[in-house]
């Protein structure tokens, strides 16, 4: 079976939702939440990144990773590959209430904002700059095909490119890819996880590209980007390390050349 179709036939998003950032849970990658927001709240304000256009790629079925963007762009565009993931953001953009709760997440950020906003505020000011739910897939020349995108002001992508990518290359090949659809002195973000060879989605087994500090680095080299920031943070809870075998979290944020 290959990985798309892997992904068509197992990834089921309650299941991640529930394994990974459920309120009230012993979640496996609490760490990361606690990782993400604050370097994506920082990114979005005193890192300067701001503009019209946001890209999320491969957003899966959450929206954690675009609550502080949404008050730095005044567009921000949501894609996965798995149309079940575009069926569960849809449902948060209508309120459906059936969709995964995000309130604890949205309390959060709201917290690391200085309580500007109410959670129904923010909840309401991310749903506003929204603009489009679109498809994707990363392996594709143009991920977008057939919609040709503007190039945007910043790409954003988390815990995505280690899925489809099965080699450096694959990923280095994404990366270069990636520059149509930013604007020039545009910003890529990716954040994900390092030194992982697998991670489950409830009993389903999914493997991912093992990618090092180094690899990293050449990766965005090799593409072409100016390298203006690189976070490693190693992961300090191992209990779980049969579900989730990443060992560090990772943050890079390059741009493309002028």
């Amino acid at each position: 079976m290959d990985i798309k179709q892997k992904y068509i036939d197992d990834f089921n998003p309650v299941d991640y939702y529930q394994t990974y950032y459920a309120a009230g849970t012993e979640n496996v990658i609490g760490e990361w939440i606690e990782f993400v927001l604050p370097i994506l709240h920082e990114t979005f304000t005193k890192g300067g990144v701001k503009g019209d256009t946001l890209i999320d790629f491969g957003s899966g079925p959450t929206i954690y990773q675009i609550l502080s963007a949404c008050e730095a762009f005044n567009n921000i565009i949501l894609s996965d590959f798995l149309e079940a993931n575009l069926d569960e953001l849809q449902k948060w953009m209508r309120k459906d209430p059936k969709a995964l709760d995000w309130t604890h997440v949205i309390k959060y950020v709201c917290e690391l904002e200085g309580n500007r906003h109410s959670i129904e505020e923010k909840a309401e000011k991310l749903r506003s700059k929204v603009k489009q739910v679109l498809k994707c897939d990363a392996l594709k020349n143009n991920p977008y095909d057939p919609i040709v995108l503007p190039p945007a002001d910043c790409l954003l992508t988390c815990l995505c490119l280690e899925a489809p990518c099965e080699t450096i290359e694959s990923y280095c090949n994404v990366l270069k890819n990636f520059q149509n659809l930013i604007k020039p002195g545009g910003h890529l973000l990716v954040l994900s996880m390092l030194n992982s060879k697998h991670y489950y989605v409830g009993d389903k087994r999914f493997t991912c590209l093992y990618i090092t500090k180094d690899d990293l680095e050449k990766a965005f080299k090799d593409a072409g980007y100016e390298i203006e920031r690189v976070i490693v943070t190693p992961r300090s809870n191992t209990s779980h390390m049969d579900v989730c075998s990443h060992d560090s979290h990772y943050y890079v944020h390059a741009r493309k050349s002028q």
